[in-house]
């Protein structure tokens, strides 16, 4: 299954490709957005959650909430298994949202998850 990135950066230092780089290391496939970005790594970059045409299983929040607040109808149009968000893009109003219809979230850090098999 794929893991959307939203908020994908193309710049090294962000823990966003940070966890790009190691979702593709532990063998996952990505999905990656970002309203003004074409490409990442050579990665396409779509600009909004429902121009993603395969199934999304997980999406990795690495936006603030104030971005993310306004994407509740995205979120709820593709229907990821599970939503993380990331330190610093915890939501916990679109968390209530995304539960109530039935979509799993968690406040945990990505590359933690990944180094601990915990993913």
């Amino acid at each position: 299954m794929t893991t959307l990135i939203l908020g994908a950066s193309d710049k090294k230092e962000r823990y966003s490709h940070k966890a790009l780089r190691m979702l593709l290391e532990h063998g996952h496939q990505v999905a990656l957005v970002h309203p003004s970005l074409n490409s990442v790594d050579g990665i396409p970059v779509s600009h909004a959650m429902t121009d993603i045409r395969q199934p999304i299983d997980t999406v990795t929040v690495y936006v603030s909430a104030s971005i993310s607040d306004g994407l509740s109808e995205e979120f709820l149009k593709i229907k990821p298994r599970r939503v993380i968000f990331n330190p610093g893009a915890e939501n916990p109003r679109l968390s209530r949202v995304l539960r109530a219809n039935s979509i799993s979230t968690i406040d945990a850090c990505t590359l933690v998850l990944l180094q601990t098999n915990q993913y």
